[in-house]
């Protein structure tokens, strides 16, 4: 897991996979004889042969189908479970694409991707995160279970249903408080400085996951970020816009680093807010070659607008980014993007299961792609080398002599954090295990200049501490100086 994302160490209990999940997706049909023509080809029917559905199997095709799986099913050393080689007959199918993007999905996957693209998840709602070691509550989530039932910012989570989350890391810890909608979650904690222990009990259930937060900055400079496009983030979008613009807004940011994409209908909306009537805001091209403009309706705005990106930014992000950059005359600040100019439908078979597959390219406002190679930002600016480091593992201890890529992002950290481990090349050397013991005698641990379990969770959680500090952000600063730029022009 990379350290990146504000939110990196703080995951709602009930989702923790929707910041590694890159898509564009639609939430109704773009082009309707595309998506038509898929469900006939693959929606279970009994009406009419496989010849009459468009793009069906030939009677040929289908009997050597069934000669593989009956040869399979009654000649195999083993009994052979049907379900699985169905399934598996399904997945080759997608997979012959050689597309990373499309893919077919079983029923449960269906589902946890639709909860996906509306922000919607099952859990006790309350962020987390990971302090000395502990499980702290970071905050209840507004009008959730965990907020009704009195869990408080600070309190420390000792266990789940007697189930210790001692010497857990923060994703198993939340693999034992997360749960199916209905169900108690028996929490012993403790509450802030308090040495007492007290038992809560939540009951799972929905919970909406906010995408977007906005704040007022110094100077009137309004700031917007996007965690992911769902389903109802150009509404919240548009609420949290007006707000900053009823006090009296002079220029905004808005953020959308690490934001892995979601549904387009979402960044349309909220580009056209940008994008002055009857200006492009991004094009569709088909497999035919026929193409779909999206023109904006919208006003425009008459304040200086900088979009934050990085090598995160993907997809409906990138979709944002170009559409301001070239159609809005704002500016893009930050590293280039992650290039992914395709579109997925996802169209669902009779069973629950689906398959997601990429429908169409997208180009920006100039017609151009941007598939692989990204979006490039009008100013480049490098975030500090210690937000590169990586998870440390804790399933062994890195120690002197040793050598190799783990060694080496552990140098990288103790370097960020200013002890210096004289060589940064992945060799544990003598200079590197004194850099250790003087990380461990300024954090209270064993003197050992041995990298294990406890000065790993400790060097990730002082990596964490510099990475959410604002200060030391120099995309976000980079930003702010170039709006005041604009706002002097």
């Amino acid at each position: 897991m990379m350290f990146k994302g504000r939110t990196v160490l703080a995951f709602v209990l009930l989702a923790v996979f929707a910041s590694s999940i890159v898509t564009l997706t639609v939430a109704g049909p773009l082009d309707h004889r595309v998506v038509a023509s898929l469900s006939q080809a693959i929606t279970v029917s009994e009406e009419g042969s496989p010849e009459e559905r468009e793009g069906g199997l030939s009677e040929d095709e289908l009997s050597k189908l069934s000669a593989v799986y009956k040869l399979l099913e009654q000649r195999y050393v083993e009994a052979v479970d049907r379900d699985a080689l169905t399934e598996g007959a399904l997945d080759g199918l997608v997979q012959a694409l050689e597309d990373p993007y499309s893919e077919y999905l079983n029923a449960e996957e269906v589902a946890s991707f639709s909860e996906h693209i509306n922000s919607t998840f099952t859990g006790i709602g309350a962020e987390v995160a990971l302090q000395d070691g502990k499980i702290v509550v970071v905050s209840p989530i507004k009008n959730s279970p965990a907020e009704r039932a009195g869990l408080m910012a600070g309190d420390v989570i000792l266990s789940v249903n007697g189930e210790s989350l001692q010497g857990l890391d923060l994703t198993k810890a939340v693999e034992k408080i997360r749960g199916p909608k209905g169900t108690q979650a028996k929490l012993q904690i403790q509450r802030k400085d308090s040495a007492s222990v007290m038992d809560i009990i939540v009951v799972r259930d929905d919970i909406s996951l906010e995408t977007v937060e906005g704040s007022m900055l110094e100077d009137g400079i309004g700031l917007i970020g996007i965690r992911q496009f769902a389903v109802n983030t150009g509404e919240r979008f548009a609420e949290e816009l007006k707000k900053l613009e009823d006090q009296g807004m002079k220029g905004l940011v808005i953020d959308v680093r690490n934001n892995p994409g979601g549904v387009v209908q979402a960044v349309q909306s909220i580009a056209e807010a940008f994008v002055p009537e009857g200006k492009t805001i991004m094009h569709l091209e088909y497999r035919d070659g026929k193409r779909e403009k999206t023109t904006s309706k919208g006003k425009g705005k008459n304040y200086p607008i900088v979009v934050l990106i990085n090598e995160g930014s993907a997809s409906a992000s990138e979709i944002l980014g170009a559409a301001i950059q070239e159609s809005a005359g704002g500016k893009l600040v930050g590293q280039t993007t992650f290039g992914k100019g395709l579109v997925q439908s996802t169209v669902k078979l009779n069973d629950g299961s689906g398959v997601k597959l990429t429908i169409a390219k997208w180009l920006t406002p100039d017609g151009d792609t941007i598939h692989e190679t990204g979006i490039k930002p009008d100013i480049v600016v490098e975030q500090p080398k210690l937000f590169e480091a990586v998870a440390i593992p804790k399933d062994k201890e890195l120690t002197f002599d040793m050598a190799g890529d783990e060694v080496k992002n552990v140098q990288l950290i103790l370097d960020g954090l200013g002890f210096s481990p004289g060589r940064t090349d992945g060799y544990f050397s003598e200079s590197t295990k004194a850099a250790v013991v003087a990380f461990q005698k300024d954090n209270d641990l064993p003197e050992n200049g041995t990298v294990d379990e406890a000065t790993a969770l400790k060097l990730e959680e002082r990596v964490i501490q510099r990475y959410l500090d604002p200060a030391n952000d120099e995309q976000m600063h980079a930003a702010l100086v170039q709006i005041q730029k604009m706002l002097k022009k």
